[in-house]
This record gives structure tokens, C-alpha cells and sequence, in this order.
């Protein structure tokens, strides 16, 4: 994060910390598919509400435990707009995220019949660009084999792996 804790958040998704990411991603994981932060808080780490599709929520502070009592900091201009799973997945893998695509405007991208391509398509393209990119500056470090794991590859960086880890991982598994 580029600013202090004693700031307040500036609203872009992008400057959220990797690793308070994972912990939100985790607890997406257990309780529901998409998540919306909190604007009216201080620092770094926010509370944050994760919605399920019955679009119940569950509403957690910075330190990823649930909040007691609902409260207005999800309501009006107090809140960011809402990500889904597979968003936070690919902002702790570093890509750049879309803040103005809401998760109703992804549901109907997968569900309609239309020639448009689905965020999970265009994910999949970014990620094996990362995978391509990386492979090629290192290539000369890694087992001549690698590739027939890139598949494995690209599921650890759905699961919010960067790419560096996922070929670590890999590597560490198949090659050491």
C-alpha cells in the first residue's frame, strides 16, 4: 500500500495489500462469492462484507473477524463497488482489476448467449500472458520440462498465486 495506515483508503482495488487480500479471499472461500469494502474506514485494511448468491451478507472488520451489529458503512457513497472471487483471485496473482464491473454485470457476461467473451475468459488470457512472460525471462533457469505442467500452473494462479510462486511451487514439486 502506498499510504500510511493513519490515511484513508483511496478507493482503488489495485493499492489493497496482497496479503490482506488473502485473508478477504479466504473468507469468500467460506461464506460467499463477492465482496465490497468499506470506504469509511482509516488505513490499509478495511472492513469488508462478503455477499453470497442469495445475496446474504457477512460483514467483517480489518481483522477478519465478523462484525457484531450491521452498520451503514456498506450503504451509499460509505462503500466500493462490489468484486468477485475471481477478482480478488487475480489482483493477489497482479493483475489489474477492472473497479467499474460489478459482479451483476459479470453474472450476465457468463450467462448471456452473445458473441462477448466472460471475465473468466479474459482472466485465463492474462494469466497465461504472465505465464508466457515469465517462462521466457527465465527460461533459462527452468527444467526444459516446466511446460508440460502449465496447466497446474495456471490453476495455482486462479487460486491466488502470482506467477513466481506457482512456478516455484511446480517447480519445488516435480523438479527437486
Amino acid at each position: 500500500m502506498n499510504s500510511p495506515k493513519s490515511k484513508r483508503w483511496n478507493g482503488k482495488f489495485d493499492t489493497l495489500p496482497v496479503d490482506y487480500l488473502k485473508e478477504v479471499m479466504a473468507k469468500m472461500l467460506d461464506y460467499g462469492d463477492r465482496v465490497q469494502f468499506s470506504l469509511a474506514g482509516a488505513g490499509s485494511q478495511l472492513s469488508y462484507q462478503v455477499i453470497n448468491a442469495l445475496d446474504k451478507k457477512m460483514a467483517f472488520d480489518r481483522n477478519h473477524h465478523l462484525l457484531a451489529s450491521p452498520t451503514d458503512e456498506f450503504t451509499g457513497t460509505n462503500a466500493s463497488a462490489v468484486f468477485t472471487l475471481d477478482q480478488v483471485k487475480a489482483r493477489i496473482a497482479g493483475v489489474r482489476v477492472s473497479t467499474g464491473t460489478t459482479a451483476k454485470t459479470i453474472r450476465a457476461a457468463r450467462t448471456g448467449s452473445g458473441g462477448g467473451r466472460t471475465t473468466a475468459a479474459k482472466l485465463g488470457e492474462q494469466f497465461a500472458t504472465q505465464r508466457y512472460e515469465y517462462f521466457k525471462n527465465n527460461r533459462q533457469t527452468l527444467p526444459p520440462a516446466i511446460s508440460e505442467h502449465s496447466a497446474e500452473i495456471a490453476e495455482l494462479m486462479m487460486k491466488g498465486k502470482s506467477v513466481e510462486e506457482a512456478f516455484g511451487e511446480v517447480v519445488g514439486k516435480y523438479f527437486q
